[in-house]
Protein backbone atom coordinates (compact mmCIF):
# COMPACT_ATOMS: atom_id res chain seq x y z
CA UNK A 1 0.00 0.00 0.00
CA UNK A 2 1.11 3.36 -1.12
CA UNK A 3 2.36 5.44 1.85
CA UNK A 4 -0.56 8.03 2.87
CA UNK A 5 0.59 11.98 3.38
CA UNK A 6 -1.27 14.04 5.40
CA UNK A 7 -3.39 16.72 3.38
CA UNK A 8 -3.76 20.37 4.30
CA UNK A 9 -7.85 19.75 4.40
CA UNK A 10 -7.07 17.38 7.13
CA UNK A 11 -5.20 20.00 9.12
CA UNK A 12 -8.08 22.36 8.34
CA UNK A 13 -10.25 19.85 9.34
CA UNK A 14 -8.28 19.29 13.13
CA UNK A 15 -8.35 23.06 13.57
CA UNK A 16 -12.43 23.28 13.70
CA UNK A 17 -12.29 21.03 15.77
CA UNK A 18 -10.31 23.47 18.54
CA UNK A 19 -13.26 25.35 19.62
CA UNK A 20 -15.00 22.21 20.69
CA UNK A 21 -12.30 20.56 22.74
CA UNK A 22 -12.26 24.40 24.56
CA UNK A 23 -15.67 24.24 25.44
CA UNK A 24 -15.69 21.32 26.63
CA UNK A 25 -12.51 21.64 29.31
CA UNK A 26 -13.83 24.58 30.00
CA UNK A 27 -16.73 22.51 31.75
CA UNK A 28 -14.07 21.51 33.98
CA UNK A 29 -13.76 24.77 35.87
CA UNK A 30 -16.77 24.83 37.54
CA UNK A 31 -15.27 24.45 40.86
CA UNK A 32 -18.22 24.77 44.18
CA UNK A 33 -16.84 24.53 47.32
CA UNK A 34 -13.49 23.61 46.49
CA UNK A 35 -14.65 20.50 44.28
CA UNK A 36 -15.77 20.20 40.62
CA UNK A 37 -19.50 18.84 40.88
CA UNK A 38 -20.18 15.26 39.85
CA UNK A 39 -22.83 16.69 37.25
CA UNK A 40 -20.17 18.85 35.24
CA UNK A 41 -17.59 15.75 35.37
CA UNK A 42 -20.16 13.57 33.78
CA UNK A 43 -21.06 16.72 31.30
CA UNK A 44 -17.41 16.55 30.83
CA UNK A 45 -17.37 13.38 29.42
CA UNK A 46 -20.82 13.41 27.78
CA UNK A 47 -19.77 16.27 25.72
CA UNK A 48 -15.65 15.15 24.83
CA UNK A 49 -16.82 11.69 23.41
CA UNK A 50 -18.94 12.63 20.91
CA UNK A 51 -16.46 14.97 19.91
CA UNK A 52 -13.54 12.77 20.10
CA UNK A 53 -15.86 10.14 18.03
CA UNK A 54 -16.69 12.97 15.24
CA UNK A 55 -13.48 13.54 14.69
CA UNK A 56 -11.65 9.76 15.15
CA UNK A 57 -14.66 8.77 12.33
CA UNK A 58 -13.42 11.27 9.95
CA UNK A 59 -9.65 10.68 10.00
CA UNK A 60 -10.59 6.69 9.94
CA UNK A 61 -11.99 6.52 6.59
CA UNK A 62 -8.94 9.09 5.41
CA UNK A 63 -6.99 6.94 6.73
CA UNK A 64 -8.67 3.53 4.59
CA UNK A 65 -9.96 4.96 1.76
CA UNK A 66 -9.21 8.89 1.25
CA UNK A 67 -8.07 10.53 -1.49
CA UNK A 68 -7.37 14.00 -2.18
CA UNK A 69 -10.30 14.70 -4.93
CA UNK A 70 -13.11 16.70 -5.32
CA UNK A 71 -15.63 14.59 -3.99
CA UNK A 72 -14.23 14.13 -0.60
CA UNK A 73 -13.18 17.55 -0.41
CA UNK A 74 -17.17 18.32 -0.14
CA UNK A 75 -17.57 15.55 1.83
CA UNK A 76 -15.34 17.17 4.40
CA UNK A 77 -16.27 20.65 4.22
CA UNK A 78 -19.81 19.88 4.64
CA UNK A 79 -18.93 17.77 7.24
CA UNK A 80 -17.56 21.05 8.86
CA UNK A 81 -20.50 23.08 8.07
CA UNK A 82 -22.00 20.33 11.11
CA UNK A 83 -18.93 20.57 13.11
CA UNK A 84 -19.93 24.26 13.51
CA UNK A 85 -23.71 23.71 14.58
CA UNK A 86 -22.57 21.23 17.08
CA UNK A 87 -19.71 22.84 18.57
CA UNK A 88 -22.39 26.13 19.08
CA UNK A 89 -24.47 24.12 20.56
CA UNK A 90 -22.24 22.50 23.26
CA UNK A 91 -23.35 24.40 26.78
CA UNK A 92 -23.90 23.47 30.41
CA UNK A 93 -26.72 24.32 30.15
CA UNK A 94 -27.69 21.26 27.30
CA UNK A 95 -31.18 20.94 26.87
CA UNK A 96 -31.88 24.29 24.91
CA UNK A 97 -29.20 23.42 22.73
CA UNK A 98 -29.94 19.65 22.50
CA UNK A 99 -31.88 20.08 18.79
CA UNK A 100 -29.30 21.77 17.33
CA UNK A 101 -25.92 19.77 18.54
CA UNK A 102 -28.29 16.56 17.53
CA UNK A 103 -28.61 18.03 14.18
CA UNK A 104 -24.52 18.45 14.24
CA UNK A 105 -23.89 15.16 15.09
CA UNK A 106 -26.03 13.19 13.05
CA UNK A 107 -25.17 14.79 10.27
CA UNK A 108 -21.41 14.68 10.97
CA UNK A 109 -21.59 10.85 11.22
CA UNK A 110 -24.47 10.34 8.46
CA UNK A 111 -22.19 11.79 5.69
CA UNK A 112 -18.74 9.60 7.10
CA UNK A 113 -21.54 6.13 6.88
CA UNK A 114 -22.14 7.64 3.41
CA UNK A 115 -18.84 8.43 2.47
CA UNK A 116 -17.96 4.45 3.15
CA UNK A 117 -20.91 3.35 1.00
CA UNK A 118 -19.75 5.68 -2.04
CA UNK A 119 -16.20 4.57 -1.27
CA UNK A 120 -17.44 0.93 -1.40
CA UNK A 121 -18.34 0.73 -5.05
CA UNK A 122 -14.92 1.43 -6.54
CA UNK A 123 -13.27 -1.05 -3.87
CA UNK A 124 -13.26 -4.66 -4.49
CA UNK A 125 -12.76 -7.64 -2.05
CA UNK A 126 -11.76 -7.33 1.62
CA UNK A 127 -11.74 -3.78 0.76
CA UNK A 128 -15.19 -3.12 -0.55
CA UNK A 129 -16.71 -5.43 2.49
CA UNK A 130 -14.87 -3.17 5.13
CA UNK A 131 -16.61 -0.29 3.19
CA UNK A 132 -19.82 -1.83 3.33
CA UNK A 133 -20.18 -2.69 6.66
CA UNK A 134 -18.58 0.11 8.43
CA UNK A 135 -21.13 2.11 6.20
CA UNK A 136 -24.09 0.51 7.01
CA UNK A 137 -23.11 -0.51 10.39
CA UNK A 138 -23.02 3.25 11.74
CA UNK A 139 -26.10 4.06 10.31
CA UNK A 140 -27.48 1.52 12.87
CA UNK A 141 -26.33 3.87 16.09
CA UNK A 142 -26.70 7.09 13.70
CA UNK A 143 -30.48 5.72 13.42
CA UNK A 144 -30.62 4.88 17.28
CA UNK A 145 -29.66 8.37 17.91
CA UNK A 146 -31.72 10.15 15.95
CA UNK A 147 -34.56 8.32 17.77
CA UNK A 148 -33.73 10.72 20.97
CA UNK A 149 -36.09 13.26 19.49
CA UNK A 150 -39.02 11.63 20.64
CA UNK A 151 -37.76 11.36 24.13
CA UNK A 152 -37.38 14.27 26.40
CA UNK A 153 -35.18 14.72 30.07
CA UNK A 154 -33.05 12.45 30.61
CA UNK A 155 -34.25 9.35 28.36
CA UNK A 156 -33.43 11.40 25.48
CA UNK A 157 -30.11 11.21 26.52
CA UNK A 158 -30.00 7.61 27.49
CA UNK A 159 -31.16 7.20 23.73
CA UNK A 160 -28.37 9.63 22.26
CA UNK A 161 -25.41 7.65 23.81
CA UNK A 162 -26.81 3.85 23.22
CA UNK A 163 -26.70 5.16 19.82
CA UNK A 164 -23.17 6.55 20.06
CA UNK A 165 -21.99 3.01 22.20
CA UNK A 166 -23.30 1.10 19.53
CA UNK A 167 -21.64 3.81 17.07
CA UNK A 168 -18.19 3.21 18.53
CA UNK A 169 -18.33 -0.59 19.06
CA UNK A 170 -19.41 -1.36 15.23
CA UNK A 171 -15.40 -1.23 14.32
CA UNK A 172 -14.68 -3.71 17.31
CA UNK A 173 -17.49 -6.17 16.09
CA UNK A 174 -16.41 -5.68 12.80
CA UNK A 175 -12.55 -6.69 13.06
CA UNK A 176 -12.79 -9.58 11.01
CA UNK A 177 -13.14 -7.24 8.33
CA UNK A 178 -11.20 -4.59 9.23
CA UNK A 179 -8.05 -6.96 10.04
CA UNK A 180 -7.91 -7.52 6.23
CA UNK A 181 -8.36 -4.25 5.46
CA UNK A 182 -5.74 -2.31 7.77
CA UNK A 183 -5.20 0.99 8.76
CA UNK A 184 -1.90 2.77 7.35
CA UNK A 185 -0.32 3.00 10.76
CA UNK A 186 2.06 5.68 9.86
CA UNK A 187 -0.85 8.28 8.81
CA UNK A 188 -2.84 7.34 11.47
CA UNK A 189 -0.21 8.26 14.59
CA UNK A 190 0.59 11.42 12.39
CA UNK A 191 -3.23 12.36 12.81
CA UNK A 192 -3.48 11.38 16.57
CA UNK A 193 -0.17 13.07 17.22
CA UNK A 194 -1.50 16.57 15.25
CA UNK A 195 -4.78 16.36 17.86
CA UNK A 196 -2.82 15.25 20.78
CA UNK A 197 -1.41 19.12 19.95
CA UNK A 198 -4.52 20.80 20.26
CA UNK A 199 -4.92 19.02 23.50
CA UNK A 200 -1.76 20.32 24.54
CA UNK A 201 -2.86 24.18 23.30
CA UNK A 202 -5.39 23.33 25.95
CA UNK A 203 -2.50 23.26 28.99
CA UNK A 204 -0.61 26.00 27.21
CA UNK A 205 -3.99 27.88 27.35
CA UNK A 206 -3.86 27.70 31.21
CA UNK A 207 -0.41 28.60 31.56
CA UNK A 208 -1.36 31.58 30.11
CA UNK A 209 -4.42 32.14 32.64
CA UNK A 210 -2.30 31.80 35.61
CA UNK A 211 0.81 33.77 34.51
CA UNK A 212 0.52 37.29 35.25
CA UNK A 213 3.99 39.32 34.67
CA UNK A 214 2.92 42.28 34.78
CA UNK A 215 2.07 42.21 38.10
CA UNK A 216 5.24 40.76 39.57
CA UNK A 217 3.53 37.52 41.07
CA UNK A 218 6.73 35.45 41.04
CA UNK A 219 4.92 32.61 42.68
CA UNK A 220 2.48 32.64 39.60
CA UNK A 221 5.92 32.78 37.59
CA UNK A 222 7.42 29.48 39.06
CA UNK A 223 4.29 27.71 39.15
CA UNK A 224 3.64 28.51 35.47
CA UNK A 225 7.30 27.47 34.69
CA UNK A 226 6.78 24.18 36.50
CA UNK A 227 3.44 23.16 34.99
CA UNK A 228 5.39 24.09 31.47
CA UNK A 229 7.93 21.76 32.45
CA UNK A 230 5.07 18.98 33.07
CA UNK A 231 3.88 20.19 29.38
CA UNK A 232 7.30 19.40 27.93
CA UNK A 233 8.15 16.15 29.36
CA UNK A 234 4.61 14.82 28.32
CA UNK A 235 4.92 16.21 24.90
CA UNK A 236 8.67 15.10 24.68
CA UNK A 237 7.64 11.90 25.71
CA UNK A 238 4.73 11.10 23.56
CA UNK A 239 6.48 12.34 20.28
CA UNK A 240 9.79 10.74 20.47
CA UNK A 241 8.00 7.32 21.37
CA UNK A 242 5.88 8.26 17.93
CA UNK A 243 9.03 9.34 16.17
CA UNK A 244 12.01 7.02 17.44
CA UNK A 245 9.76 3.55 19.35
CA UNK A 246 7.44 2.82 16.92
CA UNK A 247 7.18 0.46 14.25
CA UNK A 248 4.86 2.63 11.70
CA UNK A 249 4.97 -0.34 9.10
CA UNK A 250 2.51 -2.66 11.65
CA UNK A 251 0.02 -3.96 9.80
CA UNK A 252 -3.74 -3.43 12.22
CA UNK A 253 -6.91 -2.16 12.60
CA UNK A 254 -5.40 0.52 14.76
CA UNK A 255 -8.05 0.19 17.52
CA UNK A 256 -5.56 0.49 20.29
CA UNK A 257 -4.10 3.49 19.17
CA UNK A 258 -8.42 5.25 18.25
CA UNK A 259 -9.53 4.13 21.45
CA UNK A 260 -6.75 4.57 23.65
CA UNK A 261 -6.00 7.80 22.55
CA UNK A 262 -9.62 8.83 24.28
CA UNK A 263 -8.24 8.45 27.39
CA UNK A 264 -5.13 10.22 26.63
CA UNK A 265 -7.34 13.47 25.34
CA UNK A 266 -9.45 12.89 28.21
CA UNK A 267 -6.35 12.98 30.52
CA UNK A 268 -4.64 15.85 29.14
CA UNK A 269 -7.71 17.81 29.23
CA UNK A 270 -8.02 17.65 33.17
CA UNK A 271 -4.66 18.14 33.50
CA UNK A 272 -4.64 21.15 31.94
CA UNK A 273 -8.06 22.69 33.81
CA UNK A 274 -5.87 21.19 36.97
CA UNK A 275 -3.19 23.94 36.07
CA UNK A 276 -5.87 26.61 36.59
CA UNK A 277 -7.58 25.45 39.51
CA UNK A 278 -4.58 24.99 41.49
CA UNK A 279 -3.59 28.03 40.78
CA UNK A 280 -6.67 30.46 40.62
CA UNK A 281 -9.25 28.88 42.61
CA UNK A 282 -9.75 27.67 45.96
CA UNK A 283 -9.77 23.80 45.28
CA UNK A 284 -10.16 21.55 47.82
CA UNK A 285 -6.60 20.17 48.71
CA UNK A 286 -7.51 15.93 48.34
CA UNK A 287 -9.90 16.66 45.76
CA UNK A 288 -6.84 18.34 43.73
CA UNK A 289 -4.82 14.86 44.47
CA UNK A 290 -7.82 12.77 43.41
CA UNK A 291 -7.91 14.97 40.56
CA UNK A 292 -3.96 15.44 39.12
CA UNK A 293 -3.53 11.63 40.53
CA UNK A 294 -6.08 10.31 38.50
CA UNK A 295 -5.58 12.15 35.47
CA UNK A 296 -1.45 11.17 35.90
CA UNK A 297 -2.50 7.34 35.88
CA UNK A 298 -4.97 7.79 33.47
CA UNK A 299 -2.08 9.61 30.87
CA UNK A 300 0.48 7.07 31.77
CA UNK A 301 -1.54 3.58 31.74
CA UNK A 302 -3.21 4.76 27.99
CA UNK A 303 0.02 5.77 26.65
CA UNK A 304 1.73 2.76 27.64
CA UNK A 305 -0.94 0.79 26.12
CA UNK A 306 -0.92 2.41 22.89
CA UNK A 307 2.63 2.75 22.57
CA UNK A 308 3.75 -0.81 24.13
CA UNK A 309 1.68 -2.50 21.48
CA UNK A 310 3.43 -0.59 18.90
CA UNK A 311 6.93 -0.16 19.82
CA UNK A 312 9.56 -2.07 18.54
CA UNK A 313 10.01 -5.04 20.02
CA UNK A 314 13.71 -4.32 21.10
CA UNK A 315 12.51 -0.82 22.87
CA UNK A 316 9.74 -2.63 24.69
CA UNK A 317 9.46 -1.58 28.14
CA UNK A 318 9.07 -4.79 30.83
CA UNK A 319 7.05 -5.34 33.87
CA UNK A 320 9.82 -3.70 35.96
CA UNK A 321 8.99 -0.47 34.05
CA UNK A 322 5.79 -0.60 34.66
CA UNK A 323 5.95 -1.08 38.62
CA UNK A 324 8.85 1.49 38.51
CA UNK A 325 6.52 4.01 37.59
CA UNK A 326 3.30 3.06 39.42
CA UNK A 327 5.74 2.75 42.26
CA UNK A 328 6.86 6.83 41.83
CA UNK A 329 3.22 7.98 41.40
CA UNK A 330 1.87 5.54 44.50
CA UNK A 331 4.97 7.05 47.01
CA UNK A 332 4.05 10.44 45.58
CA UNK A 333 0.72 10.34 46.79
CA UNK A 334 1.35 8.80 49.95
CA UNK A 335 3.50 11.50 51.40
CA UNK A 336 1.04 14.11 49.99
CA UNK A 337 -1.73 12.41 51.88
CA UNK A 338 0.43 11.82 55.04
CA UNK A 339 1.65 16.05 54.39
CA UNK A 340 -0.45 18.59 53.91
CA UNK A 341 1.96 19.75 50.96
CA UNK A 342 1.21 23.47 48.71
CA UNK A 343 0.12 22.94 45.66
CA UNK A 344 3.17 24.16 43.93
CA UNK A 345 4.76 20.82 45.10
CA UNK A 346 2.24 18.62 44.20
CA UNK A 347 2.89 19.66 40.81
CA UNK A 348 6.77 19.23 41.26
CA UNK A 349 6.45 15.95 41.94
CA UNK A 350 4.68 15.19 38.90
CA UNK A 351 7.16 17.51 36.90
CA UNK A 352 9.63 14.51 38.20
CA UNK A 353 7.26 11.46 37.35
CA UNK A 354 6.88 12.75 33.47
CA UNK A 355 10.39 13.61 33.40
CA UNK A 356 11.55 9.83 34.73
CA UNK A 357 8.75 8.50 32.55
CA UNK A 358 10.19 10.61 29.56
CA UNK A 359 13.75 10.03 30.16
CA UNK A 360 13.01 5.92 30.63
CA UNK A 361 10.91 5.21 27.74
CA UNK A 362 12.39 7.37 25.01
Amino acid sequence: MEKKNLTWLEAFFDLIFVAAIAKATHLLMHEKHGVIPVEYLLKFGLIFVPIWWAWVGQSLFINRFGKDCVTQRLFMIIQMIFIILMTASLSVNFDPYYIPFLIGYIGIRLLTSMQYLWISRSESGPRRRAAVYLGYGFIIGITISLFSVFFVSWPRYLVLYLGIFIDIVVPILGRKYLVKAPTDTSHLLERFGLFTIILFGESIVSLIAVLHPEKGDWEAVIFTIISFVIVIAMWWQYFDNIEKKVDKKIKSTGQAIIYGHLFIYMSLSIIASAIQLAYLQDIHYQFLLILTFAATLIYFLSTTLVFHKYRIFKHRLSIYHLGLFLLILAAFLFIDLALIVPNILIFVQLAVFFLIYAKVTT
